[in-house]
């Protein structure tokens, strides 16, 4: 019986036309899958990075384009490490799902989220640093104990979770909370003493006391907070992407292009602040 030799392209002599031919066939039948092997296609190092409204860190401008300190940082940190930003505007309580379950690659929020550990690396450079206070009219007392909000209605911003403190302030029996759709609006309601006292952060109330009649608002610290990237765990490369901002940080800081790098000192929390949302 005749043996079959494995076939050779090699051991044949092909005419010139016919070799040529069969190469463009190869080739045309192989650059689909080069292609794809190296998505070309694809946008190149873009990574998904949310942000909310928590002016003038983070927010949506009138044109509707995402603004606010820590946005215009976060490009430039992004373009240092060679990366493209898909920026998302989202709810607060969207955004922590979607970080979850990696629908977004990062979040622009603050370090210490209950909700998000376990789901999240935190950069190790900071951006902004970050105080929630007690505002109140002079007439009140200062807050020096977190139970001097007991008896009393303190105004909250609608969809701000103050990193899960939200939910104890809404478990007291006895304190009543009522509700303002951002900060200027829950200003005007302290003024009006539709509230005790207000519960928000202090870089977006302070950009907002410009009226004469805000003279008589105080301020006393409740928490000091660490801003800082938050990177998805659900992305594989997240301890990579964290590596790759915190030193393109450090490297903008030395060139003074943004603010030096500043340690993670210890936060203050004002006495009573409940223990299990620190």
């Amino acid at each position: 019986m005749r043996s079959f030799e494995p076939f050779n392209l090699c051991s044949y002599r092909l005419s010139l036309p016919l070799a040529v031919l069969i190469v463009a066939w190869i080739a045309a039948v192989l650059a689909p899958s080069a292609v794809a092997s190296t998505g070309v296609d694809a946008p190149v190092n873009t990574i998904r990075v949310a942000y909310i409204e928590f002016p003038p860190i983070t927010y949506r401008n009138d044109r509707g384009e995402p603004a606010g300190d820590v946005v215009d940082i976060t490009r430039k940190v992004a373009r240092e490490a060679g990366y493209e930003l898909e920026l998302i505007y989202l709810p607060v309580a969207r955004a922590y799902l979607y970080v979850r379950n990696g629908t977004i690659d990062m979040l622009m929020a603050l370090t210490d989220i209950p909700g998000l550990k376990g789901d999240i690396l935190e950069s190790w450079v900071s951006p902004t640093p970050v105080v929630l206070s007690a505002w109140y009219l002079d007439k009140m007392a200062p807050i020096d104990h977190l139970d001097q909000f007991r008896n009393k209605t303190v105004i909250l911003i609608s969809g701000y979770t103050y990193a899960g403190l939200r939910d104890w302030l809404l478990s007291q029996a006895d304190i009543r909370i009522t509700e303002a759709p951002n900060h200027r609006s829950a200003l005007n309601m302290l003024k009006r003493n539709r509230g005790d006292y207000l519960l928000d952060y202090r870089q977006p109330v302070r950009d907002i006391l410009v009226h004469p009649t805000d003279a008589d608002v105080r301020e006393s610290e409740i928490r000091s907070r660490h801003g800082a990237w938050l990177f998805s765990l659900a992305n594989p490369r997240a301890a990579v992407l964290r590596e790759a901002f915190d030193e393109a940080y450090v490297r903008l800081a030395e060139r003074g292009e943004v603010p030096p790098v500043e340690p993670f000192q210890k936060t203050y929390v004002v006495p009573g602040f409940p223990a299990a949302y620190r």
